[in-house]
């Protein structure tokens, strides 16, 4: 009897290490420890200027006489301003510049924000032109009009998809999965519309201001290769090095056409 107590016993204590060791094996590596963290007392950043050499260029307005209930938008006619210059002193900056480090952070896997990147349909337009999302962040779509548009990212990296979307839908939802620098936006319903996202690896990108200013904050030290992109102005690159807790300045000029 003494025996079959003392087998139960065992038996018991061999399940308990066995549900122990499955525990430990089960339990999964923090997620963070997968992401590259930029050392704060290290990292630095990166700040330029986008310039304009050139003619200016007259914004030309944007007809929208195919659908009047775009027109009562508006209480004056839109004007695309394709090619945007600003003049601070005695310089011409460019505007809606997307400038991201194209070389430089091989290796290194950055977490994608929480926060969705969100473009919004309003007065038939799409809002912002340009900007920058992380592959695996969540783009939000909101049509903010009362009228029905549709969002028709041309993708050729990414999977392309087009869906239309009616006065008080919910928002849509989609994400980048590999990197592109740019995806043209359109609608299908109203051709005036467009926009642009370039889909990076990393949060080492921006968007000229109206001042044709642009920062990249936390970056670690190294040297990498700097793009920067206008839809009708074509590319630039730089090689930049950026020092421990430095601060670079650039300067992109893009000459009109």
């Amino acid at each position: 009897m003494r025996a079959i107590i003392l087998s139960r016993w065992v038996l018991i204590l061999m399940l308990a290490i066995l549900l122990t060791s499955c525990q430990k094996k089960a339990d999964p590596e923090p997620v963070s420890a997968l992401y590259y963290q930029p050392d704060p007392l290290t990292a630095g950043s990166i700040t330029g200027r986008v310039l304009f050499s050139g003619q200016p260029v007259a914004p030309r307005r944007v007809n929208m006489d195919n659908d009047p209930q775009c027109v009562k938008l508006h209480d004056q006619p839109l004007a695309d301003e394709e090619i945007a210059v600003s003049r601070v002193g005695e310089e011409a900056r460019l505007a809606n510049v997307f400038v991201y480090v194209k070389a430089g952070l091989e290796g290194k896997i950055f977490q994608p924000p929480a926060e969705p990147v969100v473009i919004e349909q309003r007065g038939c337009w799409f809002g912002p032109r340009v900007q920058g999302i992380m592959v695996g962040q969540t783009l939000q779509v909101i049509n903010a009009d009362p009228l029905t548009h549709n969002i028709h990212p041309l993708a050729k990296v990414n999977r392309e998809w087009n869906q239309s979307q009616s006065p008080g839908d919910p928002p849509l939802t989609r994400r980048f999965t590999q990197p592109e620098v740019m995806v043209r936006i359109k609608c299908n319903i109203h051709n005036w519309m467009h926009a642009w996202i370039g889909a990076v690896p990393h949060p080492y990108y921006g968007v000229t201001s109206r001042e044709g200013l642009f920062t990249l904050d936390r970056i670690p030290p190294g040297d990498y290769l700097l793009e920067a992109w206008h839809e009708r102005l074509g590319r630039q690159e730089l090689p930049v090095k950026v020092t421990a807790s430095g601060r670079t300045e650039l300067l992109f000029n893009f000459k009109g056409e």
